[in-house]
């Protein structure tokens, strides 16, 4: 199946949800029938978190996992997994030979139980949508003919961002069959619990293994950071070396340009002329065309300034922390990993770390006071982002607003200070007052985002990693 985990941690609201849609799904009723459309980056657990829910709820299953094939091959493969489903009538799939899918998902509902739920699922659903729709108009036909009028929770699995969102769309004939559920990688608070880290450094093992379940489950519990990544730097085939490169191989198998565009943001360029350059003086229609393909694919995000002013700043990160770690670190230092010198490897990454890191952690700790908040130190805000200018002599880590990109009130203005040992002090504090200032005559909230604490008065709010890791936390509505 698509994605693997040997322990399972975490998932508790996601398993619910699931759960919820299956106690739904009534007998006797008229269209007893659910679907959920189910979307995730790849490596982030789809698979195994439906695999899970199946075992827990011991209900009839059948599950099928599209490879990409021609649509002959899919479908005989289609027949042959029912061979292996717990259906109660699946010889009738099993051994027919249906010659397209309107017949594969007629046999299919034949052999659906009438009076028990069942579930089944259908995973790496993009491989069989094509450009003529074809597939999705033969799903919607099957589902509102027959498979709808059977007690059955039927589950579309996608690492494809933009076709599975497509797949829903009101242009598209399988619009509003579905329910949406997006499932994420493992946040720092399950990364608490799973690694047994205290919370700053759980927060680091965010940063490094995005959260993937197949690289956190080579994280023996209690070991620390560099141990973590001395063991994985020393092995060429562990999930932290190789994880990255076969979801770039699945995401573009041709399109090079796009993964050069993705190399340069990852090894730190933000703009778009030194995105350019980086890539090799790339023309501006070809690095558009590339931005916006990695844009479609959530694999990268393009941001302006959050202000009450207009901008045309705009600024792309890599949205994994992972993949943005594995380009920064790994992918340029491949080959001295292969030829067993992962310990030098592991030197860069010590001399780089505190300066990754610093920024690295900047979108996860703007994600946390958003969940966070209110919290009895600031208000809710609409919106979490960042401030900077052209030549960066104003920059400021967060800003609070009701809105974004081009806010009507700024609510909050922050600094991240994410040392070791440093704690955000006077002179920071001074600091942040001064950008401020530079931003708005408003005498707005300061806040103080430490890793090692605040040593000085004067900050109206201030979170340090215990506060943040608890926005993950089922218990914390608000700190």
């Amino acid at each position: 199946m698509g994605d693997t985990l040997t322990a399972f941690v975490g998932r508790d609201a996601e398993l619910a949800l699931l759960s919820t849609e299956l106690g739904r799904v009534l007998p006797g009723t008229d269209r007893p029938g659910r679907c959920l459309l189910i979307r995730g980056r790849r490596r982030v657990g789809k698979s195994r978190l439906v695999e899970k829910f199946v075992e827990d709820t011991a209900v009839a299953n059948f599950f099928f996992t599209a490879a990409g094939s021609s649509p002959g091959e899919e479908i005989r493969r289609f027949c042959a997994d029912a061979a292996e489903s717990t259906l109660p009538d699946r010889e009738l799939l099993a051994t027919a030979n249906p010659r397209d899918w309107d017949a594969a998902f007629r046999l299919l509902a034949t052999t659906l139980p009438d009076e028990a739920p069942s579930v089944v699922v259908i995973d790496e659903v993009p491989y069989l949508m094509d450009s003529e729709r074809v597939f999705e108009g033969l799903l919607q036909r099957a589902w509102d003919r027959q498979l709808s009028r059977k007690p059955v929770l039927l589950i579309l699995i996608g690492s494809d961002l933009s076709m599975m969102e497509a797949l829903n769309d009101y242009r598209r004939p399988f619009h509003q069959r579905g329910r949406e559920m997006v499932v994420g990688p493992l946040n720092p608070a399950d990364l608490a619990v799973m690694m047994n880290l205290p919370a700053a450094e759980a927060i680091d093992a965010a940063l490094v293994t995005g959260g993937l379940p197949l690289i956190c489950t080579e994280w023996p519990p209690g070991t620390d950071l560099w141990d973590f990544l001395a063991a994985a730097t020393a092995d060429p085939t562990s999930a932290l070396i190789v994880s990255a490169e076969r979801s770039l191989a699945a995401e573009f198998p041709s399109q090079v340009q796009a993964r050069t565009v993705l190399s340069a943001i990852g090894s730190g360029e933000r703009t778009f002329g030194n995105i350019a350059r980086a890539s090799g003086e790339l023309a501006a229609t070809s690095l558009q065309r590339s931005l916006t393909a990695l844009t479609d694919k959530r694999l990268v995000v393009g941001e302006l300034p959050l202000s009450t002013a207009p901008s045309k700043e705009r600024r792309y990160r890599i949205t994994d922390p992972y993949l943005r770690f594995w380009l920064q670190f790994i992918a340029p230092n491949m080959p001295e990993i292969e030829r067993g010198r992962g310990d030098l490897t592991l030197e860069r990454i010590r001399r780089g770390w505190t300066s990754w890191r610093g920024r690295a952690v900047e979108p996860l700790i703007r994600d946390a006071l958003a969940r966070i908040l209110p919290d009895g130190q600031l208000p809710v805000a609409g919106t979490i982002g960042g401030y900077w200018t052209r030549t960066n002599d104003v920059e400021i880590d967060i800003v609070g607003a009701d809105r974004g990109p081009v806010a009507r009130e700024l609510l909050f203005v922050g600094s991240i200070k994410w040392l070791d040992r440093d704690t955000f002090d006077v002179r920071d504090l001074t600091a942040l007052q001064r950008q401020r200032d530079r931003l708005t005559s408003e005498p707005l909230p300061l806040v103080a985002v430490s890793r090692s604490g605040v040593s000085c008065p004067g900050v109206d709010a201030s979170y340090g990693p215990e506060q943040l890791i608890a926005a993950w936390r089922p218990t914390s509505s608000a700190a």
